[in-house]
């Protein structure tokens, strides 16, 4: 039997004829194909997809970046000439208002008097007045910032004025102005007969979202030194975002709105970054962050009787370390470029000691990182992407013998391991399922019948059985989802007998009802975009055109102004991915906390928008370069620029970049988009298959080329939920990832995920099973909102005194011809009060 711990297991022992195959000529042949294979790997290295060392990145997982990181990616570089527009308008404006003063030297009182008079002038016919009032607002919004000293200054005016702004409700003013840019037919018209759309065309648009943009980024802040006044702004501004005030939808809808209508093709001009941008950020606002969500979820199964959480699952990774990624070359020495049988004389030890090095867990053996990691199959090889060859190979491991085990300087140290944290880092989880598929497999092997779903009963069964159930219950967890599954199954039963459910109005449930009948339109319009962004995506004639609030007037002329061009689209492009990422991920947390059948639906549509390929077409590239890209110029990103004279810029620098470890916009939105996949594959057979299908694995597998415990955890839960389906081919040339998968995953007791060879669920039951949990979907949806109000469940009032005392709006002229109703519907009409009674 082969040892799947042997890297190469299966090649032919070496025999008397020089090679396995028993040919007299394989000698010659293994040194040709060993040849051949070296060469192959110098070209590979080359063309390697990160042949350079990775370290550790020192990344933290939150909500959102830096305050000034999000504020600076608001804007693209092209925008920059657009700042001193600002400030020439506020000038002009404020010396007409106020006399020998600037801004930061008025009192609080003639600060506010001069906003209202602003909002004032923002009411007027002109569209180029109202313009500049808006600029001069944005000016505002922006911090003042001819008027500073440093990028600190300008970051806390900013915040002031954008409390300032909003207390005088500037908010308001602008949403309306919102309405009317959006109901632009002229505007629409006239970017549709354009050839090519710019930045021109979305100015007015551009300066409206920018100035909200910043006061709900600059109020959703919290921090421990703001006043009083403040706090209770936010919490009022907080309320105004997430319910319909004075019969509109709530905010998000109208953004929602705004991407479907760009994504149409309607409306082209539409600045979609700042859109996405500040949808997240309301949504984010409105809802909550992680740590509100991860409250949420403690109150919520509080209020159930549920225990409590064991752990949060964000700080449990925070305390991980990320892992090396796992070997290719060791493994391809033997299996494919099998050494000439010189060579595998005599090395029984040198075996011996490979097996020994091979069977211990080193995955916190930090050494080269693509010195170590396994070949790819044939067939996923082909996966990869376009036929590229996905083997990332070290040519001074495959000079060396491969079964020569390393100097004994070079062995790992023992002590590193001894000091790192034993033991694993998440508690075990049993679901009832599995305890009763447990005990239906025991009760069936012992005493030939089962009980259904009854785990209380252990008569017959022998003592481990028993310890075995005490064990799986021990851990067994209750999830919220699986109480309102119960709930909802017992109100599709007893719809009379339990009365009408009581549903509390949440932000998370107001956004729910105003997105359901829209909702399949709102996600395949964001996917749309996403694979627009998409670095892998190819230029299409027909896709849409998402850089439109990037492009200049006139295209550059120079390599220099190129070369800034460029790095400005590749950054929009990012921005967007990011936006769209934690978009769509903060919504899946959310709705799944809110009622697990409102998750279902979002993530139904998502999978039926092909979400789960989109994904992995994005991961299908130099992610290691992806999240080390250096687009961004930081003399050019707000507030430097705003205070500093801009240095020139040469194309040395522009190519040198920042001096930046990774991209945190671009780590956060890998993290984000393996978080996604993860939400929509778990415990869905049918989907985990998409992944088989789409031949995922050697794609999230160079994925772990990035050293980030957070990101290595959600690529190995998505290689984990598929090992089954792989095939025992690849686990035996996958043992270090399999390996890095019982270390860091979480356990499921029962869960034969590695080696299990009866599929839970079969590939006919594929499709019933999203058939079933859509019918249930759309059962839900229809009782709790598709329902009239006069359903045939309504109570109805028996009581004669009741129901005739009852008082009826009669029409006008009911007087004039009462006499003839008496006549012909009640006199001439005979009535059994007593069987009307009884029907009713």
């Amino acid at each position: 039997m082969e040892d799947p711990a042997v890297p190469g297991a299966g090649v032919p022992p070496a025999n008397g004829n020089g090679n396995g195959n028993g040919n007299g000529n394989g000698g010659s042949k293994g040194k040709q194909a060993a040849a051949k294979g070296r060469e192959a790997f110098r070209s590979q290295r080359r063309e390697s997809e990160g042949s350079v060392d990775c370290p550790t990145l020192e990344f933290e997982y939150g909500d959102a970046d830096g305050h000034a990181a999000e504020l600076s990616e608001l804007y693209s570089y092209t925008e920059n000439l657009e700042f001193t527009n600002n400030r020439r308008c506020f000038e002009e404006d404020f010396k007409t208002q106020v006399q020998g003063k600037e801004w930061l030297e008025l009192e609080e009182d003639a600060q506010k008097t001069y906003v209202m008079g602003l909002l004032d002038r923002l009411e007027v016919v002109s569209r180029e007045r109202r313009l500049k009032v808006a600029r001069a607002v944005l000016y505002l919004a922006q911090g003042t910032f001819g008027e500073c000293d440093s990028e600190v200054d300008v970051l806390h005016w900013s915040r002031y004025n954008c409390f300032l702004l909003y207390q005088m409700g500037t908010f308001s003013a602008f949403l309306e102005l919102l309405h009317m840019e959006i109901d632009n037919s002229q505007a629409c018209s006239s970017a549709l007969r354009k050839p090519a759309v710019s930045i021109a065309d979305s100015t007015e648009l551009r300066v409206l979202l920018s100035v909200m943009y910043l006061i709900v980024e600059n109020i959703r802040l919290e921090r421990e030194t703001d006043p009083c006044g403040w706090r209770t702004a936010r919490e009022t501004f907080r309320t105004e975002l997430s319910f319909s005030m004075h019969n509109e939808e709530p905010f998000a809808l109208l953004l929602f709105s705004m991407v479907t209508k760009f994504c149409s093709g309607l409306a082209p001009h539409f600045p979609i970054k700042k859109v996405l941008l500040l949808l997240w950020k309301v949504v984010m606002f409105t809802l909550g962050g992680f740590e509100h969500l991860q409250a949420l979820k403690i109150q919520k199964r509080a209020e159930l009787g549920l225990p409590p959480l064991a752990e949060d699952s964000i700080q449990v990774v925070k305390s991980m370390r990320a892992a090396s990624p796992p070997s290719y070359t060791l493994d391809l020495g033997e299996s494919q470029l099998a050494p000439p049988p010189s060579k595998l004389r005599g090395r029984r030890g040198s075996r011996r000691q490979l097996l020994t090095k091979q069977d211990s867990l080193d995955i916190y053996n930090e050494r080269d990182l693509f010195k170590t990691e396994e070949p790819a199959t044939e067939e996923e090889e082909e996966s990869a992407g376009d036929g590229e060859r996905t083997l990332d190979g070290e040519l001074d491991l495959l000079e060396q013998d491969p079964l020569v085990p390393p100097p004994p300087s070079q062995a790992p140290l023992s002590a590193e391991r001894v000091a790192f944290p034993k033991g694993l880092p998440w508690a075990p989880k049993v679901r009832q399922k599995d305890i009763e598929h447990f005990l239906e497999m025991s009760r069936n092997k012992f005493i030939g019948f089962t009980l259904g779903q009854d785990t209380d009963t252990l008569v017959g069964l022998p003592r481990p059985i028993h310890e075995s159930v005490k064990t799986l219950k021990q851990h067994k967890y209750i999830s919220i989802a699986d109480v309102q599954i119960k709930n909802e199954e017992e109100l599709e039963k007893c719809p009379m007998s339990l009365g009408e459910e009581v549903v509390p109005e949440t932000p998370c449930e107001i956004l729910y009802q105003g997105m359901l009948y829209s909702l399949p339109q709102y996600m395949i319009a964001l996917l749309k975009i996403l694979l627009a962004a998409a670095p892998t995506s190819k230029a299409k004639t027909d896709s849409i055109n998402i850089l439109a609030d990037v492009l200049p007037e006139e295209m550059p002329i120079t390599v220099l102004q190129s070369m800034k061009l460029g790095i400005d689209v590749n950054r929009h492009k990012e921005i967007i991915v990011k936006s769209i990422s934690a978009l769509l991920l903060l919504l899946l947390k959310h709705f799944k906390l809110n009622h697990i059948y409102q998750f279902e639906y979002v993530s139904q549509h998502l999978v039926f928008a092909n979400c789960i390929p989109l994904i992995l077409k994005f991961f299908n590239q130099n992610i290691l370069s992806y999240i080390t890209a250096k687009n961004s110029i930081s003399v050019l990103d707000y507030p430097c620029c705003t205070i500093q004279d801009l240095p020139e810029l040469t194309t040395e620098s522009l190519e040198a970049g920042d001096n930046n470890q990774f991209c945190w916009r671009n780590l956060f939105s890998c993290i984000n988009l393996l978080r996604l996949l993860n939400k929509l594959t778990k415990w869905k057979h049918s989907r985990t298959m998409m992944l088989v299908v789409f031949k995922s694995a050697p794609i999230l597998k160079r994925a772990l080329k990035v050293k980030q415990a957070m990101l290595q955890l959600y690529v190995l839960k998505l290689l984990k939920i598929q090992t089954k389906y792989l095939g025992r081919q690849w686990r035996k040339s996958n043992m270090k990832t399999m390996s890095a998968i019982y270390q860091k995953v979480r356990h499921r007791m029962n869960d034969d995920w590695a080696y299990g060879n009866d599929i839970d669920a079969r590939p006919w039951d594929f499709q019933a099973e999203e058939c079933t949990l859509r019918a249930n979907i759309e059962a839900f949806n229809s009782r709790r909102y598709d329902r009239p109000q006069d359903s045939e469940f309504s109570p109805v009032d028996n009581c004669l005194q009741s129901v005739l005392g009852q008082r009826l709006d009669l029409p006008e002229d009911f007087h004039y011809s009462y006499e003839l109703w008496l006549e012909r519907e009640v006199f001439s009409q005979p009535i059994c009060w007593e069987e009307l009674l009884q029907n009713h």
